[in-house]
């Protein structure tokens, strides 16, 4: 059994796939932002099996990189983790968003968490082989514009998302080819279209599925071999944005986080 790690567990299909996992004896830890969500979910996940809680807010780097601490400190058997809390387009016409350390708050949840929780848990999962690292993305992907990275001119939320969902997927495939060989499988999945969460409703869109559709593919990647630097939707391999498989991409991107993440 692993000990698996998941963003943003206090509601949608975070939820939904922390209580698979802890039904199946797996240790779960529950990421939530919120404390007294993330204890409540924490007593009712640990009625079913064993569970912890771990609080931080992704638009915080700081506080993305204190959860890194913590977990690598109290799980040093960490084998799995699921990069899958996210913020949504938000509501219709609202305007640009910033994160606490002032980067264009799409960007910063959806793509500059991961990857700097990913890093943070990377000398963990390499000694706890087989590991896995599960990234959710989205169908929805835009190239980013490498000009204004932080999406200063012309902001749409919808757009905002789509550029941070295409950024975790380019970045996914780039740290498969790094971490090829070490025993460390990372893939990125679309889990389902419009999901009945708070997320999509916010939007103002009307769901079109459950987020029972979308735990299948998160619950298959995280428990099961099925390789490294793929794009799935759902449980099916499948093709992401193709310029997320452009090495000249990759390469600008990797640059430019870098520089972002330094700031």
């Amino acid at each position: 059994m692993s000990t698996i790690l998941i963003t943003g567990a206090t509601s949608g299909l975070g939820r939904y796939v922390a209580f698979e996992l802890v039904r199946s004896g797996h240790v779960v830890l529950a990421h939530g932002r919120d404390p007294g969500r993330t204890e409540q979910l924490v007593e009712e996940l640990r009625t079913e099996g064993d569970a912890e809680g771990f609080v931080a807010d992704l638009a915080s780097l700081t506080q993305v990189r204190e959860l890194g601490a913590h977990v690598a400190d109290a799980h040093p058997d960490l084998d799995v983790l699921i990069n899958n809390a996210g913020v949504g387009a938000g509501a219709p016409g609202a305007g640009r968003e910033l994160s606490m350390d002032g980067h264009e708050l799409r960007l910063a949840v959806n793509y500059l968490a991961p990857v700097t929780l990913t890093r943070a848990l990377l000398p963990v999962l390499r000694a706890n082989t087989p590991a896995r690292i599960v990234n959710v993305g989205s169908a929805g992907q835009e190239p980013l514009d490498f000009d204004d990275v932080e999406f200063r001119r012309g902001y749409d939320g919808f757009a905002a998302y789509r550029r941070a969902k295409f950024a975790l997927a380019a970045h996914t495939f780039a740290l498969a080819e790094e971490l090829a060989d070490t025993g460390v499988a990372v893939n990125v999945l679309h889990p389902a279209t419009f999901m009945d969460t708070a997320m999509v409703r916010e939007g103002g869109v009307t769901p079109w599925s459950t987020v029972a559709d979308g735990a299948a593919g998160v619950l298959a990647l995280a428990t099961q071999d099925l390789g490294t630097g793929t794009y799935f939707d759902g449980t099916s391999p499948s093709r992401a944005h193709e310029g997320t498989y452009d090495p000249e991409v990759r390469k600008r991107l990797a640059a430019v986080t870098a520089q972002l993440l330094a700031l």
